[in-house]
């Protein structure tokens, strides 16, 4: 039975880019969950944000992965907190193999620095604020099925990881 691909992992360990070679490999549907509710909203997350507050965007959050789950098959990319929501990763499981993209707060800041705003790194010290994120969410991430380095790779190398994984475990 195929399971989705679930992707977990700090801001900037790659998810969204990785997220879309692993799709186009296996194939399978992208389901990005920011890009679904910028979709829904018509607005960037860092407005989403903004707007209705962290607890009410972690819970549109979870509707979205919920109802990505209830699909066929795919490849999901929830946003970087989604996974630190308690009983998230759980309830995910039975239908999701979950694998966790890790890289180093180096590699994220970078990364993180070239992609959209992302709203809990704004301020003045965004490498600071991802070793908070990393301390509070770690324990959440390393409960995903599988740890793929994302570190020092390029996102073909990782997503080729990620593909063999699905393969091998996941029924694709």
């Amino acid at each position: 039975m195929r399971r989705h691909v679930l992707l977990v992992g700090l801001p900037g360990s790659g998810k969204s880019t990785v997220g879309r070679l692993v799709a186009e490999a296996l194939p399978a549907p992208l389901l990005d969950i920011d890009g679904i509710l910028v979709r829904q909203m018509g607005m960037p997350v860092a407005q989403i944000f903004g707007m209705v507050g962290e607890p009410r965007f972690r819970a549109m959050e979870r509707d979205a992965v919920a109802t990505a789950r209830a699909r066929e098959p795919a490849v999901i990319v929830p946003g970087g907190g989604w996974a630190a929501q308690p009983g998230q990763l759980e309830t995910a499981r039975p239908a999701c193999l979950i694998m966790y993209l890790k890289c180093g707060i180096g590699t994220a800041v970078s990364r993180s620095e070239e992609g959209e705003v992302r709203p809990l790194l704004t301020g003045a010290d965004p490498a600071e604020r991802l070793r908070a994120l990393l301390a509070a969410r770690e324990p959440f991430y390393k409960l995903a099925d599988y740890e793929v380095s994302a570190d020092r790779k390029d996102a073909r190398q990782v997503a080729k990881e990620v593909v063999r994984l699905a393969r091998e475990h996941g029924g694709w």
